[in-house]
């Protein structure tokens, strides 16, 4: 069977699997676990002490409340993927066998963070560092006892882009002679055009 959470696609064996996991705590501690998982979906970090605390009740082990965070931060990043309203992702997740009362509190928690959820996965995906900052100078040297022809101007550029760690920048200098300079600022002129007409 396709499930629209999952993009149209079957359910992963693991996410049946921990569904029934999923339906031993109470509705209520279930719709408090699903906040937990959307502040850290949303970068906000998550209390790995509540969580614990949250499912003592149902004397969940470490894998089986790593494994329901698992579950719920596919179930809520997927459904945001793919645009599922939770009347829908109720409907599936019944199906999947969560109960009612459960998918009441997940559904309540998912379309109240929805749109926020969609934004943060729009704004963590697929993206590289982003450039800080971008100086440049232009070199021109008037005569060389190593060269013959030196009256080309060298331009260099110097860019500043947020590294793979939090709070570390990576620098990356270039030098262009001129006419590969103009080629360079076309070309990123012809980008700058396509991309806006995409908007």
């Amino acid at each position: 069977m396709r499930f629209r959470f999952c993009g149209d696609l079957d359910c992963p064996d693991w996410v049946l699997a921990e569904i029934s996991t999923l339906a031993k705590i109470s509705s209520v501690k279930m719709k408090l676990l699903c906040a937990q998982v959307l502040k850290d979906l949303l970068g906000e970090g998550i209390d790995y002490d509540k969580v614990a605390k949250l499912t003592a009740d149902a004397k969940f082990e470490t894998g089986d409340i790593k494994a329901s965070v698992a579950v719920l931060s596919f179930i809520f990043s997927s459904a945001a993927k793919h645009d599922v309203d939770s009347e829908s992702l109720s409907s599936e997740l019944q199906q999947l066998g969560l109960p009612k009362e459960h998918t009441t509190g997940l559904c309540k928690s998912y379309e109240d963070k929805h749109t926020a959820l969609q934004d943060r996965l729009r704004e963590t995906s697929l993206r590289l560092g982003r450039l800080d900052a971008v100086s440049w100078r232009v070199d021109y040297t008037l005569s060389s006892s190593e060269l013959r022809e030196v009256n080309e101007p060298m331009i260099q550029l110097k860019l500043q882009a947020q590294g793979a760690l939090p709070g570390s920048t990576e620098t990356t200098v270039v030098s262009v002679s001129a006419d590969k300079f103009r080629v360079l600022l076309a070309e990123l002129k012809q980008a700058q055009t396509m991309m806006n007409a995409l908007q």
